[in-house]
């Protein structure tokens, strides 16, 4: 559905893509892509990275030089990288018993300088087909006649269509099993057994790697899309020559040659732990890149007191700091105990009544702060913390590091659902999202849509940062987008031109991102709200979708049916009869946005939306007439595009959701 819509769109876009943004670094070489950070010992261009760690800068973000595989994250501490790798399948002829029709593989040529190895401990093999046997291989290491070694599989057997079920993966339609370290390539193979019987539900075997966190079993994967990636993790070392084969060093070795990567003072080297080779770590008390030179530079503990305790006064040093007690104060261990006084008897009974008469002032501004403090907490645990407080991906703000922008001056939006301020945190710009009135979220539901959405990584989303609980009302903090939103810049502010190259960008974009949220995520996510307000162009109009997933969740004190929330104007009609939200849901209001974008008028909601209406009617009768499109980019050598954009539109208004793009 999202492939052939994304696919029309990028034949019409001729010339219409963003330029991707580029930054200069001390090292004059490229630090991200697509929103990806590229950090060396990877590098984008000659002179910019390591061997065998080139990365390619594609239109659609990041790949790994030489091939086609999708970058999605790129780390030097875990040495580790995230890639979308192909699956491997093979498809059965009901005519004969085991006859394959057709079949992939799935190899890659990901490794040909030899650094990556597939993390066994991150990723696993799953094997999906009813009475198949599936295996992983990957090219020896050591030699030998044949051309790969197969390491391991697992069987998968089906009684028939009904022993199938979701969510289990344990030998029935889907099997999986731990892989070893060492992997180098991305191979799978198959034992077939008979299929003839089953090709109704069952036509094919399927077998990939991917995140053992990031894959949940479903009995529709039983004819899943062979063209499907999963996301695999890479580990990766610096292994001498680059070749699989050849002479690879360890740390002790490495360092005694002018190819040593470890080049930064106050750095480490650590032997790979799959494979040979090794990796480099900034030294105890340095932050950094240790593959460059002067990469590690001092952490200043005493800035960060929550993990370098102090009960004295902190002073940092190189690489560690010093906890003293203050004059006349002792302690046995000022990092771990209180700091005391020195006096006598008689000099503490006299401090001791003075400190009474203080404690008795600051009674009041005492339990103001041990109120506030008790709410705080209060507000943490009730807003889903116990549950969020663990999860890496997503950072958990306090109120005193958003107060400060939480300002007048800072406010940049204010709708139905609250109120929106730019501000800048740890020398970021961010948005923080403040609801207000009675828009309070379910919390039983909401540290769970965060954690969707903070696992969300694609260029054409907006990426979620963190969230602050010790509030009534959770806030969301969101990157900052400058240039607004598409309605601002289609009603709001009609003097900013848009070329139809630039309006078929904008479109080509959210459809990417909307398919990402339907087909590759784990768990499938369904906007419910696709509007032009939810769509945020950056300063070079590159387009994100914003508010995804939260749309979802259900506001308190309301008395509208659980499912139906979201602007009516751009709502499925057959989701307002039925309250039954499918990915098929946000085709049709993609297509309402279609419409806004090419004639530049606002749609309404009504009995009968004019816009939606006008489009309609002349669709029905003779095809889309000229003068609905917006007169700026209404001309004969234009109209044959803007016709099919309608026409595309039309189908995803489609009331026949089955016929949907």
């Amino acid at each position: 559905m999202w492939m052939a819509l994304t696919t029309m769109l990028l034949l019409l876009a001729v010339g219409a893509a963003a330029a991707a943004t580029s930054t200069t670094t001390t090292r004059g070489c490229r630090p991200s892509c697509g929103g990806v950070d590229i950090p060396y010992p990877f590098g984008i261009g000659i002179g910019c990275f390591h061997k065998g760690f080139e990365i390619d800068c594609t239109m659609d973000g990041p790949v790994l030089a030489g091939s086609s595989l999708r970058v999605k994250h790129l780390s030097i501490h875990p040495d580790v990288s995230l890639v979308m790798l192909p699956i491997g399948w093979k498809c059965y002829n009901a005519s004969s018993t085991t006859e394959a029709v057709d079949s992939s593989y799935g190899e890659t040529t990901m490794n040909k300088d030899g650094v990556y190895r597939i993390s066994n401990t991150h990723n696993m093999l799953v094997v999906i087909g009813c009475d198949t046997m599936g295996y992983t291989a990957s090219m020896k290491t050591d030699g030998g006649l044949a051309s790969h070694a197969y390491y391991t599989g697992c069987m998968s057997y089906c009684n028939n269509s009904a022993s199938v079920q979701d969510g289990l993966c344990a030998g029935v339609g889907c099997c999986h099993v731990d892989i070893p370290p060492g992997l180098t390539h991305n191979y799978f193979k198959f034992n077939a057994y008979g299929h003839s019987s089953m090709m109704d539900y069952s036509p094919c075997d399927y077998a990939f790697l991917v995140d053992r966190n990031n894959y949940t079993f479903r009995r529709s994967d039983l004819k899943m899309d062979t063209n499907r990636t999963s996301p695999v993790w890479l580990d990766w070392a610096i292994r001498g020559n680059g070749s699989i084969s050849g002479d690879i060093l360890s740390c002790n070795q490495a360092a005694r040659t002018s190819e040593y990567a470890c080049v930064s003072d106050h750095s480490d080297c650590l032997d790979s732990t799959n494979g040979p080779g090794y990796n480099c770590r900034c030294s105890e008390g340095y932050r950094g890149d240790a593959y460059i030179v002067d990469g590690c530079t001092n952490i200043d503990e005493c800035a960060n007191p929550a993990d370098y305790h102090c009960y004295g006064v902190c002073t940092d040093t190189q690489g560690s700091y010093v906890c003293e007690c203050p004059a006349g104060y002792r302690s046995h261990d000022p990092r771990k105990e209180l700091c005391t006084q020195k006096f006598p008897l008689a000099a503490q009974i006299s401090i001791s009544a003075i400190s009474g008469i203080l404690v008795l002032a600051l009674l009041s501004f005492i339990y103001v702060l041990h109120k506030e403090r008790r709410e705080a907490r209060d507000f943490f645990r009730k807003n889903g913390g116990l549950t969020l407080k663990d999860a890496t991906s997503i950072k958990i703000f306090k109120m005193e590091e958003l107060k400060p922008i939480l300002k007048k001056h800072n406010l940049i939006g204010k709708g139905a659902f609250g109120e929106v301020y730019k501000g800048d945190v740890d020398g970021v710009l961010v948005a923080i999202k403040k609801p207000i009135g009675d828009n309070v979220l379910e919390n039983n539901q909401f540290p769970n849509e965060v954690i969707i959405q903070s696992q969300v990584i694609d260029k054409n989303i907006v990426r979620l940062r963190g969230c602050c609980l010790e509030v009534d009302t959770p806030m969301l903090v969101y990157e900052f987008i400058s240039n607004g939103s598409l309605e601002d810049i289609l009603h709001k502010h009609k003097s900013k031109l848009l070329n139809l190259d630039v309006r078929l960008s904008i479109l080509q974009e959210p459809a990417h991102g909307l398919s990402y949220m339907h087909s590759q995520t784990h768990t499938t996510i369904l906007h419910g709200d696709v509007k032009p307000a939810n769509i945020l162009l950056d300063e070079y109009f590159t387009p994100k979708i914003s508010d995804f997933g939260i749309s979802r969740l259900t506001a308190k004190g309301k008395e509208q049916t659980a499912n139906i929330i979201g602007d009516m104007t751009y709502m499925d009609l057959v989701y307002l009869k039925t309250g039954r939200l499918t990915n098929r849901s946000d085709v049709y209001s993609f297509g309402v946005v279609i419409l806004e974008l090419i004639s530049r008028k606002k749609a309404t909601h009504s009995d009968n939306n004019s816009l939606v209406g006008s489009f309609q009617e002349c669709h029905q009768r003779e095809g889309t007439s000229l003068k609905l499109f917006d007169p700026e980019i209404a001309t004969a050598g234009n109209f044959e595009i803007l016709d099919k954009l309608a026409q595309i539109a039309m189908e995803c208004l489609n009331l026949d959701v089955i016929r949907r793009r």
